[in-house]
């Protein structure tokens, strides 16, 4: 790790990556300040959303709901999420999309220690938490997490900042209420529900707007997508009607979900969610009531028109931007074939075709083969990896400069040039196929997301002839080019212009590099995100090394040192940036303020303060050199260590007086605070993992 920042202080860049901000920042929570022997204990995870960024509830509709994975120390017991009610998300056009929870979220989880604890003792309470967070796009988000809390032999004092706010979530959790009845009925097309008030009255308030009153199904009854009708009776009630999904169970027996009404079910309002578990009643939906006007049913998706959309979805798909860089890629290897014979021609359409279809045969393989086993998959499922992404975005990056004519190694590679009338022109063709595959596949063109969803809903027989027919779609263009050659007698005939236009064309593929390096940005830290840059560079350079010392006319001696110092430079520049797993005790950094370090101050806390600037190098260095060190990691973590971070990248008076303060104006600058000082202790300006250890050590 050492040598990695020594090779970002060699590049030495002045200004740093872009500032990242967390869409979703966790942490873990208790009710109370300690723990006593046997008796249960509240936590919760605490979800923070930036503005439109939302996460999902137990049954999400689309996207997966969060999850809790807990690493307890012997004895301890850990009981499911506590969901509270969710609300409907939409996306920018109104259309529904799921069922989750936006800005700050609260989801409790009761814990149960072992009766052995001593009082004195002090417990790590450790978990695993993982969500997908979406807003125009989706992105997995993960965070390991970890509560400190000591064992005390009295009762334990309520926690003045959670305590509260925890309780409260727990006191409005979905439940049923003896005010209100239900009844529920069910058809081949719809599902109703009827709810009175007990005895006829309905509690005080309780005015039900139609249209803030919605149905959750904790299963696939009813669908989540769709309208759902309400009618009120004249006793204070109401008939809501939902269309039934079209994977629904074949016989359910039962409906269990939550009801939500913004004016809530209690007397006094203060229950948003009401917990449904009614059996069906028999008869036709809408039961004795009358019943209410049913809202539409979704359109029967047979097999044909579900291949009839994932053709067009396929077809759609070469005009997408993720797309279009290898359309260019195609577009000129169409130019180059112009005026050559119809057969190779033809050849090199279905080399294209085939690398297309097995490459979707083997991810539809791959599919079927994890969802036997139990996993939770969704289409662009590997970009969800760090590692996958930034493999990408190497080799978009090196696609990019060969267009660009800093190099001319590997046209036969990339379905273009020369090579194509050769046999390596075909497997050129073929890896073309098998790379518009690649970056295909995270994209949802118009009418494939539903032939998408079908498929890893049918029958494995059923799936590939799915997939299939987006394969078909997607190459189609090319082999309808290649089988009628008038088609591409009317494209230019080659000249000295293809330079230019090849040149031109590499700017997409740039701009896709970008793209994948803002799809890491959310799925590593920031100290990595920086290094993937750096290696990234790398990369180019030795694409670079390799074009300038291997250009025709170069000696079979210059040409061999040319491949090795180019695949040397990019060896290198994958391991300087290829993501690496999180840290398992990772610093866990707070926003810096005086109000901050005082409040700190008051529980006795060992405080580190880090003044820092993304532009600032010195400052990186300490971070890579200090806090990948797992000696000062368990050190931070036994002491319970505070971190606050105050971060100097923008102009910020308070920080510059708080600079000033101690004669300084510039970073880095580090302060420990001792909870027997009254002042802090400065750190040097160049950091070691030693000299933090003496300083937190006192």
């Amino acid at each position: 790790m050492n040598l990695r920042f020594r090779l970002l202080l060699v590049l030495a860049l002045a200004a740093g990556a872009p500032a990242l901000r967390a869409q979703v920042k966790a942490s873990l929570v208790a009710e109370d300040d300690a723990v006593q022997p046997d008796r249960p204990v509240q936590v919760a995870l605490h979800l923070v959303h930036q503005p439109e960024w939302h996460t999902y509830w137990v049954n999400p509709g689309t996207g997966l709901p969060t999850t809790i994975k807990w690493d307890l120390p012997p004895g301890w017991k850990a009981g499911e999420i506590r969901w509270p009610a969710p609300q409907v998300l939409k996306d920018n056009t109104g259309a529904v999309i799921g069922s989750g929870y936006d800005g700050d979220l609260l989801l409790p989880v009761t814990l149960t220690p072992p009766p052995g604890l001593h009082p004195g003792d002090t417990v790590r309470l450790k978990a695993s938490a993982e969500w997908l967070m979406c807003r125009d796009v989706c992105k997995p988000g993960r965070a390991a997490l970890s509560l400190l809390l000591p064992v005390s032999g009295d009762n334990p004092r309520p926690d003045p900042q959670w305590s509260g706010r925890i309780r409260a979530v727990i006191a409005r959790l979905p439940r049923a209420d003896a005010h209100w009845t239900v009844k529920a009925w069910r058809d081949d097309r719809s599902v109703s529900l009827e709810v009175d008030p007990a005895g006829g009255k309905a509690p005080p308030g309780a005015i039900f707007d139609p249209a803030h009153v919605h149905f959750f199904g904790d299963d696939d009854i009813v669908a989540f997508d769709q309208p759902q009708g309400v009618l009120a009776d004249a006793h204070g009630g109401f008939i809501l009607t939902a269309p039934v999904a079209v994977d629904a169970p074949k016989d359910p027996q039962r409906l269990m979900g939550v009801l939500t009404a913004q004016a809530g079910w209690a007397p006094d309002g203060s229950l948003p969610g009401l917990r449904i578990d009614a059996a069906f009643s028999p008869g036709e939906a809408g039961g004795p009531a009358g019943g209410a006007e049913a809202a539409p049913a979704p359109p029967a998706a047979g097999l044909v028109a579900t291949l009839g959309l994932a053709l067009a979805g396929g077809l759609i798909l070469n005009l997408m931007p993720c797309v279009f860089p290898v359309l260019g890629l195609k577009i000129i290897g169409f130019v180059n074939q112009a005026g050559h014979d119809r057969r190779k021609v033809v050849e090199h359409g279905l080399s294209f075709s085939a690398g297309v279809l097995l490459s979707f045969w083997a991810l539809a393989g791959a599919l079927a083969g994890l969802r036997a086993g139990g996993a939770e998959l969704g289409w662009g499922f590997q970009l969800q990896s760090p590692v996958f992404v930034f493999a990408l975005a190497a080799l978009m990056l090196v696609f990019a400069l060969n267009m660009s004519g800093v190099f001319e190694f590997g046209l036969a590679a990339t379905g273009v040039g020369s090579g194509l009338q050769s046999r390596s022109g075909l497997a050129g063709s073929f890896f073309t196929g098998m790379l518009a595959t690649v970056v295909a596949t995270p994209c949802s063109a118009p009418f494939l997301a539903p032939a998408l969803g079908a498929a890893l809903a049918l029958s494995a027989g059923e799936s590939f002839l799915i997939f299939t027919a987006i394969a078909v779609g997607l190459c189609a263009p090319y082999l309808l080019l290649s089988l009628f050659p008038g088609a591409v007698r009317i494209l230019p005939r080659p000249g000295k212009w293809m330079e230019t236009f090849k040149q031109i064309l590499a700017f997409p593929l740039y701009g896709t590099v970008g793209y994948l390096c803002w799809v890491l940005a959310g799925q590593v830290s920031e100290n990595d995100f920086l290094m993937i840059f750096f290696g990234l560079v790398l990369v180019a350079m030795g694409a670079w090394a390799y074009g300038r010392w291997s250009a025709p006319g170069a000696s079979p001696r210059a040409a061999r040192w040319a491949l090795g110092a180019g695949l040397a430079l990019a060896a290198l520049g994958c391991w300087v940036a290829w993501p690496r797993p999180p840290a398992p005790m990772a610093i866990e950094w707070q926003k810096w303020s005086p109000d901050a370090v005082a409040a700190l101050r008051a529980e006795h806390r060992i405080i580190y303060v880090d003044f820092t600037a993304r532009w600032c190098a010195t400052c990186q260095a300490n971070k890579k050199l200090v806090f990948h060190s797992g000696e000062v990691l368990q050190a931070f973590h036994d002491k319970n260590v505070a971190t606050l971070r105050a971060d100097w990248t923008n102009k910020d008076p308070e920080i510059t007086a708080e600079l000033a303060r101690y004669h300084r104006s510039a970073v880095p600058f580090n302060l420990v605070w001792l909870p027997d000082r009254p002042e802090p202790v400065i750190l040097p300006s160049l950091l070691t993992p030693g000299v933090v250890l003496d300083a937190v050590k006192g």
